[in-house]
C-alpha cells in the first residue's frame, strides 16, 4: 500500500496495490499490520456503506466525546470530494481541510483522525461510499460544521444550486459557533 501523507498532520491518502487482468480486479481494502506499519492504529469496530446521487453533500460530520471517531473512507463505484477540516483548537492546522477525489477507479482511501470533521459531496451520476470507524455511532453525541462556512474555504467542485442536503446539514453551525475539541487533550488516533 502506498501511503501519501497530505498538508495536515495524521491525514493520509492510501492507495492499494491493485491487481487486475481481464477478469477484472482485486485488491487490499484493509490490512491491519501494514496500516500500523503506516503509524494508523485505529481499531475499527464499524462499517458502513451509503448510497447517493450526483449533488448529495454529508457533512461537515463529526461526534463528540466519549464517541469520537477514526474513520477509514473509500469510494466503492462513482467518484466523490471527500474532505477532512481540523476542528482541534490549538492546533497548528486548526480550520484547514484536505480535500480529495475518492473513485471507484482510483481505489484510494482516506484515513480521517479522531478531532476532525469529515464530508463528501458525490461528483458523479451515483456513489457507492464505505467507511471503517473506530468507534459506535451516537445520535445524541452527532455534531456538524457549515459545509459553506467561508471561514473554511472549501471548493467542493460542484454548483450549490446542485447540492442536495440533509435538513440536518442545512442547520449546521458555522466552524466559530461549533463545539470543537482541544487540540492538547486529543490523540489523533
Amino acid at each position: 500500500m502506498n501511503v501519501i501523507p497530505t498538508e495536515i498532520d495524521g491525514v493520509v491518502i492510501l492507495e492499494p496495490k491493485v491487481f487486475g487482468d481481464a477478469r477484472g480486479y482485486f485488491f487490499e481494502s484493509w490490512n491491519e499490520a501494514e496500516l500500523a506499519a503506516a503509524g494508523i492504529h485505529a481499531r475499527f469496530i464499524q462499517d458502513n456503506e451509503s448510497k447517493s446521487r450526483f449533488g448529495v453533500l454529508r457533512g461537515l460530520h463529526y461526534q463528540a466525546p466519549p464517541y469520537t471517531q477514526a474513520k477509514l473512507v473509500r469510494v466503492i463505484c462513482g467518484a466523490v470530494l471527500d474532505v477532512a477540516v481540523d476542528i482541534r483548537k490549538g492546533s497548528p492546522t486548526f480550520g484547514r481541510h484536505v480535500a480529495v477525489e475518492l473513485s471507484g477507479e482510483n481505489k484510494r482511501q482516506l484515513f480521517v483522525p479522531r478531532g476532525f470533521a469529515h464530508g463528501f459531496v458525490v461528483l458523479s451520476d451515483e456513489v457507492i461510499f464505505a467507511y471503517k470507524c473506530d468507534n459506535r455511532y451516537s445520535p445524541p453525541h452527532e455534531r456538524g460544521i457549515a459545509f459553506d462556512d467561508p471561514e473554511l474555504g472549501i471548493d467542493w467542485r460542484v454548483k450549490v444550486d446542485s447540492f442536495i442536503l440533509s435538513p440536518k446539514d442545512t442547520r449546521n453551525p458555522r466552524l466559530a459557533d461549533a463545539e470543537l475539541f482541544d487540540f492538547n487533550e486529543m490523540e489523533l488516533q
